[in-house]
């Protein structure tokens, strides 16, 4: 039975972003982080590079795409939250990092991916 409150819809739209970058080589560390300052939907592994992925679900572009949600206060909620999984995780400290967005939208489920989306100084 498909989950169709807005919650089941984001979960859907987080697995699909993560099968699509399963498909291009990427291995998933970690799903659904959580801390008290923020979640990370996904964190990958590409290479010898750890990935922070936002995943963002619309139901279609009328209010704009789904990757706009992400702004400036998202993006700083998203890196004090790397900052915070690195610090738990002291063996990925000195990885290269990047933070990329992914949307889904719409019932057709197209993806947008947005590699290095924004950046930060660590």
């Amino acid at each position: 039975m498909l989950d169709n409150t807005p919650q089941g819809r984001g979960r859907q739209a987080e697995q699909q972003a993560c099968e699509f970058l399963q498909q291009q080589g990427f291995k998933l560390i970690e799903k659904n982080f959580s801390c008290r300052l923020g979640e990370l939907d996904l964190i990958m592994l590409q290479d010898t590079k750890l990935i922070f992925v936002e995943v963002k679900y619309r139901t279609g572009t009328q209010y704009g795409y789904a990757s706009e949600a992400v702004d400036l206060r998202k993006q700083q909620k998203i890196i004090r939250s790397a900052e915070y999984f690195l610090q738990r995780h002291p063996q990925m400290a000195e990885m290269q990092c990047r933070f990329d967005v992914i949307s889904v939208t719409g019932p057709g489920q197209q993806i947008e991916w947005l590699p290095d989306a924004f950046s930060s100084t660590f």
